[in-house]
């Protein structure tokens, strides 16, 4: 485990984060040195990108007057807050909202800012590249109006803690048309299974609403 502070906010990297997302970044298939090259700058970008997701949580959060830490772990991570404050909704909201802007954010600063470069190297044009893309697809991802995902939360947020039940219904109805898309259309198993899994979530959370 990698524990370090960035902004005073203490961060830590489980090892399982490097594991899935070596994973995601086509570990099975690196098998030349180029490829090898590749998997090690996918997992700095994806390290950057993801850490960047939630200081924007973090961050906020900070600014409202919580103490923030980060984890990053399988397949993402997030930013939890202590403190004896009470946060409104809309801080609850801004918060939730800053993690995926901010990510969004750099990624379209990066591929902006990537025509800049003269003549780059190969590695370096997929570095930024990546970077740019797995910035703003994480983003997006986050933003499906699925729980516990960032977008899940917003509605949370919006709907207010007594409309819960529209929300799980929501993530339930998002989250199940997802994972039949992702095995039947695009034939993402793994996007299927997660979907899956929040799908499941969200009826159990539905089934046991009061």
């Amino acid at each position: 485990m990698i524990q370090f502070s960035l902004f005073q906010i203490p961060i830590r990297v489980l090892p399982w984060f490097w594991v899935t997302l070596a994973l995601i970044g086509g570990a099975v298939r690196a098998d030349s040195k180029d490829d090898i090259v590749k998997l090690l700058l996918f997992l700095i970008a994806g390290f950057l990108s993801i850490l960047i997701h939630e200081l924007g949580h973090a961050l906020t959060a900070k600014a409202f007057g919580k103490k923030p830490e980060i984890v990053l772990e399988a397949f993402g991570g997030y930013a939890s807050f202590s403190g004896a404050q009470t946060l409104k909704r809309s801080q609850n909201l801004a918060i939730t909202i800053a993690g995926p802007a901010l990510q969004i954010l750099a990624g379209i600063l990066i591929k902006s800012t990537s025509v800049l470069v003269v003549e780059p190297t190969v590695f370096f044009e997929y570095f930024l590249h990546t970077f740019s893309f797995i910035s703003i697809f994480w983003a997006l991802l986050n933003l499906l109006p699925v729980l516990p995902l960032d977008g899940g939360r917003i509605v949370e947020h919006l709907l207010g803690p007594q409309r819960m039940k529209y929300t799980l219904i929501l993530s339930l109805i998002t989250a199940s048309c997802l994972a039949i898309a992702g095995y039947l259309i695009w034939q993402n198993v793994l996007f299927a299974i997660f979907m899956g899994f929040f799908a499941l979530e969200s009826f159990k959370a539905l089934k046991n609403y009061r």
